[in-house]
């Protein structure tokens, strides 16, 4: 499955955060972004539980990362 996670970032930390989410095994893509999100990741997971254990111990622990929201990505 694919999700986007849209994270709010600290001042000043947008650059190191990014980097780091694009370290990360799950990741497809990672970019900074301008409006109410400072960076969004493009993730895949094996399924929600996978999904959401890396978003708690991968994602949401990097330094920086203040919030973050996940949309479940949905073939029509």
């Amino acid at each position: 499955m694919k999700a986007y996670v849209l994270i709010k970032i600290r001042a000043g930390e947008v650059k190191d955060v990014v980097r780091q989410l694009k370290k990360l095994e799950s990741t497809i893509e990672a970019h900074m972004t301008f409006g109410p999100y400072d960076a969004v990741a493009v993730v895949t997971a094996q399924d929600i539980g996978a999904l959401g254990s890396m978003i708690a111990t991968s994602i949401q622990p990097i330094p920086g990362i203040e919030q973050t929201l996940t949309c479940i990505a949905v073939d029509v």
